[in-house]
């Protein structure tokens, strides 16, 4: 990848009209962030297809947590379909088991259910018991585009330590830094080689308000480097 990738949460159309005037390279699509990011209604791509040319990253994710049963996995499989058929670009999604650990077999099941498109391993990773065990598992799956992370439970300035880490490891090129992430972490995170940055919040002044784009434009100039 040359150069910074800008992901920017888009929650409907309006949204991601805006994040495309502010410089953002793709989206990632959910409902309700409430509950941190649910699936998102196969109209809402649609719609989001129809207005904008940003590829769309789309949650996989039933409820809240990152528990995964056998009925809503089948119900995430037959959503993706419908949803890669509406434009979806790639998904994000990923599971633990109840021992805190990657939960494989559902997310490999998603994976082959969204193969050929790319995924990203969302947020789950740093609620894991064992996060190295974690990386060590999920770096390794197919068609594995970024690594949502921000190295810790409580966002991106606890996890700098872990990034570093990781990036050091050989994974900046997987890594995508979001959740907590403020402009003052970005000039560390280029440091440790990371090029991926994602940001909700930080382009809104609420989770009820819209996505502003002059927001959006500085994020594009901070992750640039300039």
């Amino acid at each position: 990848m040359t150069g910074s990738l800008l992901e920017v949460i888009a929650l409907n159309v309006r949204d991601a009209v805006a994040a495309e005037e502010g410089g953002a390279d793709r989206l990632e699509v959910v409902a309700d962030m409430a509950a941190d990011g649910l699936t998102p209604a196969v109209e809402t791509v649609a719609a989001i297809s129809a207005q904008t040319a940003l590829p769309q990253m789309v949650m996989l994710r039933h409820s809240a947590g990152f528990a995964c049963d056998e009925q809503s996995l089948a119900d995430l499989k037959t959503a993706a379909k419908a949803l890669a058929e509406a434009g979806a670009a790639g998904f994000v999604f990923g599971f633990l088991n109840a021992e805190g650990a990657v939960d494989l077999e559902a997310t490999e099941a998603l994976i082959h259910a969204v193969a050929p498109l790319p995924w990203t391993f969302h947020r789950a990773v740093d609620h894991a018991a064992d996060r190295k065990a974690a990386w060590r598992a999920v770096r390794l799956l197919p068609n594995l585009a970024t690594v949502l992370t921000s190295g810790a439970v409580g966002g991106v300035g606890d996890g700098l330590d872990v990034l570093r880490w990781r990036a050091e490891a050989g994974d900046a090129a997987l890594i995508m830094a979001g959740g907590g992430l403020k402009p003052v972490h970005v000039a560390t995170l280029l440091d440790y080689g990371v090029r991926a940055f994602h940001v909700g919040s930080a382009v809104r002044s609420s989770w009820t308000s819209p996505v502003e784009a002059g927001r959006v434009r500085r994020w594009r100039d901070l992750v640039d480097g300039r």
